[in-house]
């Protein structure tokens, strides 16, 4: 049996198909089309039609990673970034539109079950995935298996509140994780103070080329995952937090943001493995697949 994964992300959706040994057969990635609902759907659909077409119509399994997570009271998506999809019945709907069964599952969750079983986190017990990307997202993996919770938010680490008169997120709240953390986040900060904006990695590459502006936002940027990552330890105590997202690339997040880190964990001493993703950027979509109903 074959193993579908779909990655639905902000700004790319990425499908694989896993064979039984887990090697890989196919993988695509196209851009997301956020504009609206039936756009996100159509390009989801697309995607997976050619995904059948190259296993020749194998039989398959079929999961799907998306930002948010489904209630469990009215069965509709909820706390997605891509915000179209917010309060709509998306896996009802795709069962329709692909005419089979899937299992959705929240991609931050997706990313931490694919490093927990067979990337960064393989051999813990206990793994946080936490995601410094377009969002900041967050999933645990407790002996192999996903913790969603009660209310399917376990793990949300980005939309917990590290400066209550923080800057606006859309979520309703100020001063989220996300809001500091997430790619986004560091460029809104970096242009509120100097009035110009610029990309995630431009920021850094002129703070390691000592720019006074990118410094001051990096400075912050630092703390900030120190105060998030602390809070984070405080009450789960994880045995590693493997970190994922465009974000957790940048190399002195192990060195400067661990040492931030261990300055304010409420311990003697910071025990807690703080390690680079080992499935790329892909890990979400192969955590898709391993879901797959």
């Amino acid at each position: 049996m074959l193993r579908f994964g779909i990655d639905l992300g902000g700004n790319k959706t990425e499908g694989v198909i896993l064979d039984g040994a887990e090697g890989e057969l196919f993988r695509e990635r196209v851009p997301t089309d956020a504009s609206d609902y039936d756009a996100v759907l159509g390009g989801v659909e697309r995607l997976y039609r050619r995904m059948t077409g190259a296993a020749g119509s194998a039989p398959h399994t079929l999961g799907l990673g998306t930002p948010g997570a489904v209630s469990r009271r009215t069965g509709l998506l909820k706390n997605s970034n891509t915000v179209c999809l917010n309060g709509r019945p998306v896996a009802r709907d795709l069962r329709e539109r692909l005419g089979r069964d899937l299992a959705l599952e929240n991609d931050a969750n997706c990313f931490a079950l694919a490093e927990a079983l067979a990337g960064a986190g393989r051999g813990h017990r206990l793994v946080f995935g936490a995601i410094l990307g377009t969002g900041c997202g967050g999933g645990i993996v407790v002996d192999g298996r996903v913790h969603g919770g009660r209310q399917s938010i376990a793990g949300e680490w980005g939309h917990t509140v590290i400066d209550p008169a923080g800057p606006p997120c859309y979520c309703g709240a100020r001063g989220c994780v996300e809001t500091f953390l997430s790619g986004s986040g560091l460029e809104n900060r970096h242009a509120e103070r100097t009035g110009s904006r610029r990309r995630a990695q431009e920021i850094v590459a002129a703070w390691r080329a000592g720019d006074a502006a990118a410094t001051t936002a990096m400075d912050d940027f630092f703390a900030r995952f120190g105060q998030a990552l602390a809070n984070l330890i405080a009450v789960l105590d994880p045995d590693v937090i493997v970190l994922g997202g465009g974000l957790s690339n940048v190399d002195e997040l192990y060195g400067r943001g661990v040492e931030e880190v261990r300055r304010r964990v409420f311990s003697d001493s910071l025990e807690t493995p703080i390690v680079r993703h080992a499935l790329g950027d892909s890990a979400g979509v192969i955590g898709a697949a391993l879901v797959g109903v």
